[in-house]
C-alpha cells in the first residue's frame, strides 16, 4: 500500500535509482551555496558555526518579558524573538476597550517606547539579534526598538534582526491585520526603504508560511502560498521604485517544521531552488544573495497536544531535526506545556536545551546537507516542489497574491486540507499519540503559567501617567504630520518615529492611520 505525504503526494514503500531517471543533479542539486541553492545558503553551513538558536518569549509585562529574556540569554539563548500580546499586534492600547482581558496573555504588552525601553532594559543592542513577531504595526515598533537603541548609544547601522511584518499572510491564516490591502503593502514598502537608508543590517520583513500550516495548509501549500506572498512583496517594492538588489538581500522567511521528517527536509529545499529561480528569471535579481531564501524555523505548535503533554518533548525533538536537516538559519523549539499554558522557565529551557543536544551532542554540524542524493529526499524535493509551483501558477491565474486573497483561495485551500486531517484525526486513520491512540485512563496533573490578570490595570495606570506627563500638543503635531504623509505618497515612517519619540502610544498611532486609510473587513467567501 503506498502511503501518502502531508502534501497528499505518494510515499513509496522503497525508492531506488529509477528514482531520479533524468534527474539532473548540476542544474537540480548545484553546490552548497551556490545556485539553486537546493543543498544550502552557505557553502559551510553549520560546519562554520550553528543555527542561531532563537527562543520566542513574552508575556505579561514589559518587566517580566526582560527577567525571561536575561535567563535565556544566561542559559545560551543567542538570539531573541519577542511575543507581543493581541492588543499591540492589532494596534490597540492596553487601556482601550476592545484590549479587555486579552492585556499580556499571549505576549507581552507594548504600548509606548516607554515599555520598550523596559523590555530591553540591560540587553545591549548592538550585541543580540532581536526577531520581533508583528505585522499590521511592525513599523511602529521597529522605530520603537531603534528608540531604545539610540538612548543606549547604539548606532542603528549595527542593529541587527528581523521584524516580521508579512501582513498577506495575516488575510490568509491568523487575522490581525488592521489596514486594507494596498496600504498595508504601502507601509511594507516603506519599512523597505526606511531600513535601506537607516537600518541597513535588518532583515525587514519574514515572510510567513508558519502560520498557514498551523491553519493547516500542506507542506507545498504552505511554501507555494508564502513564495507567492513573497513576489507581491518583491512586486510592490519594485512599483515604488526600488532595485530589486537593493532590498531582496534582507528578505527572509519563516516556516514550520512538522514531524514529517523526510518531507519538511523535502519542502525546505524545494522552496529554496523555487525561489532562486523566480527572483534570478522572474525579477531578474543579480546579486546572488538576492536569491537566496534564508528562513527561520519553529517546530510545530499545532502538533503538540495537552494530553500527556511530555511526548510533546519527543515531537520537539524531531521536528527540530528536520528543521536542522533542512538547512535552517534560526530556530525556535516549542516548549512541551504551549499546548496548555504560556511556558514556564523550565520548559523554556528544556527547549532551548534541545536545540544545544543537537548542536553539540550529534554530528549533524559535521557535514553539508547530509540527505544529497538520497533517492527518497531527492525524490520527494522534485514532488514537492512540482506541487508548490503549480498552485503558485493558480494564484497567479487569479491575479496574484492580493487578488487571489481577496477571491478566497488561498483561505480555501488551507481550510480545505484541514478539514482533511481533521478527518483523518477522528477516524483514527492519522494517529496522535495520547489523543486518538496510546492514551492514558487518567491524565497526570501539570501546573501551568498564569498570568496574573492584574497586569491589565497596572498597564492602564501606566498609560494614564505616560498622558499626563508627556507633551501633549507635540504629540498632537506628531500625530496630524503623520496622517499627511499617509494621505500623500512621503514614507510615513519619519513622521511616525517623531510621534514615537513624542511618546505616542501605539493606539493613537495606528488610530491616525485608521483616520486616513480605514480598516480592513474580510469577505468571507467559504
Amino acid at each position: 500500500m503506498v502511503r501518502e505525504s502531508e502534501s497528499g503526494l505518494p510515499v513509496e514503500p522503497v525508492y531506488g535509482p529509477d528514482a531520479l531517471a533524468g534527474w539532473d543533479a548540476a542544474r537540480q542539486l548545484g553546490e552548497p551555496g551556490a545556485y539553486p541553492f537546493t543543498r544550502g545558503v552557505y557553502p559551510t553551513m553549520y560546519t562554520g558555526r550553528p543555527w542561531t538558536m532563537r527562543q520566542y518569549a513574552g508575556f505579561g509585562t514589559a518587566t517580566e518579558s526582560n527577567a525571561r529574556y536575561q535567563r535565556l540569554i544566561a542559559n545560551g539563548t543567542t538570539g531573541l524573538s519577542v511575543a507581543f500580546d493581541l492588543p499591540t499586534q492589532m494596534g490597540h492600547d492596553s487601556d482601550a476597550p476592545l484590549a479587555h482581558g486579552e492585556v499580556g496573555k499571549v505576549g507581552v504588552a507594548v504600548d509606548s517606547v516607554e515599555d520598550m525601553r523596559v523590555l530591553f532594559d540591560g540587553i545591549p543592542l548592538d550585541q543580540v539579534s532581536t526577531s520581533m513577531t508583528i505585522n499590521a504595526p511592525a513599523a511602529l515598533l521597529l522605530l520603537m526598538y531603534q528608540l531604545v537603541a539610540e538612548e543606549q548609544g547604539v548606532a542603528a547601522g549595527r542593529l541587527t534582526g528581523t521584524v516580521q511584518n508579512d501582513i498577506l499572510k495575516e488575510y490568509i491564516a491568523r487575522g490581525t491585520y488592521i489596514f486594507p490591502p494596498k496600504p498595508s503593502l504601502r507601509l511594507v514598502a516603506d519599512l523597505f526603504k526606511y531600513c535601506r537608508a537607516e537600518i541597513p543590517r535588518w532583515n525587514t520583513i519574514s515572510i510567513s508560511g508558519y502560520h498557514m500550516a498551523e491553519a493547516g495548509a500542506s507542506p507545498a501549500q504552505e511554501i507555494a502560498f508564502t513564495l507567492a506572498d513573497g513576489i507581491e512583496y518583491v512586486r510592490t517594492a519594485v512599483a515604488a521604485g526600488m532595485d530589486v538588489d537593493d532590498f531582496a538581500p534582507r528578505l527572509s522567511f519563516f516556516f514550520v517544521a512538522r514531524t514529517t521528517l523526510l518531507e519538511e527536509v523535502a519542502k525546505f529545499r524545494a522552496a529554496r531552488r523555487v525561489w532562486a529561480r523566480v527572483m534570478r528569471e522572474e525579477f531578474g535579481a543579480r546579486d546572488p544573495k538576492s536569491w537566496m531564501l534564508r528562513f527561520h524555523t519553529q517546530t510545530a505548535g499545532v502538533q503538540l497536544t495537552a494530553q500527556q503533554p511530555e511526548v510533546n518533548l519527543v515531537r520537539v525533538g524531531v521536528q527540530a531535526l528536520a528543521a536542522v536537516l533542512g538547512g535552517t538559519q534560526s530556530l525556535h523549539t516549542n516548549s512541551f506545556d504551549e499546548a496548555i499554558a504560556l511556558p514556564t522557565d523550565r520548559s523554556a529551557r528544556l527547549a532551548l536545551r534541545t536545540q544545544q543536544v543537537l548542536a553539540h551532542e550529534t554530528d549533524l554540524t559535521a557535514t553539508v546537507d547530509p540527505f544529497a542524493g538520497s533517492y527518497v529526499v531527492e525524490s520527494m524535493t522534485d514532488d514537492v516542489e512540482a506541487a508548490a509551483v503549480d498552485l503558485m501558477r493558480r494564484v497567479e491565474d487569479l491575479g496574484g497574491a492580493v487578488a487571489a486573497i481577496e477571491q478566497g483561495f488561498q483561505k480555501g485551500e488551507i481550510e480545505r486540507n484541514a478539514y482533511r486531517i481533521a478527518q483523518e484525526q477522528d477516524s483514527g486513520e492519522r494517529v496522535v499519540v495520547g489523543v486518538n491512540r496510546f492514551r492514558l485512563d487518567e491524565e497526570e496533573p501539570y501546573e501551568p503559567l498564569r498570568v496574573d490578570p492584574a497586569i491589565e490595570a497596572r498597564q492602564a495606570e501606566r498609560l494614564t501617567r505616560l498622558r499626563a506627563e508627556r507633551d501633549g500638543r507635540a504629540v498632537d503635531a506628531a500625530l496630524t504630520a503623520l496622517r499627511k504623509a499617509a494621505g500623500g505618497e512621503d514614507n510615513v515612517l519619519p513622521p511616525m518615529k517623531e510621534a514615537l519619540r513624542a511618546r505616542a502610544t501605539v493606539g493613537e498611532v495606528c488610530d491616525a492611520l485608521r483616520d486616513v486609510w480605514g480598516t480592513y473587513t474580510p469577505t468571507d467567501t467559504f
